[in-house]
């Protein structure tokens, strides 16, 4: 059963939905997100029983946004930091959505091309 999109995530579904990479355990780096938390004034999580962390809807789109600028465009948080500061949000979203859009087009393209192979080997 999976939890609403609405619903508060946890710093580890956080984890999942960012697609950060597991450690060589296996582990998935929530110590990420918690720093990114010092850096960027706009994470604000709801911190509830035994100190544990929740996230809405609109952080993780910041978490989003902050992990496109820093993983995808190689950005420093200086430089993120700028960005979200000046409310260039907008300009940001339409980079990130022509990303992904990107993306799933590059995948597409490879499935396509696995397959074209795979029916090629079976002549």
């Amino acid at each position: 059963m999976d939890k609403s999109d609405r619903a508060y995530k946890t710093i580890g579904e956080v984890a999942k939905i960012l697609e950060l990479k597991k450690n060589k355990k296996g582990v998935i780096p929530t110590h990420i997100i918690r720093f990114w938390e010092t850096q960027f004034k706009q994470i604000k999580p709801k911190i509830m029983n035994a100190n544990r962390r929740y996230y809405d809807e609109k952080t993780i789109n910041i978490l989003k946004k902050i992990k496109f600028l820093l993983k995808d465009q190689g950005l420093t948080i200086k430089g993120v930091k700028n960005i979200l500061n000046n409310n260039d949000a907008l300009k940001l979203d339409e980079s990130i959505d022509k990303s992904i859009r990107g993306k799933n087009l590059k995948n597409k393209l490879i499935r396509i091309s696995n397959s074209l192979k795979t029916l090629k080997n079976i002549r």
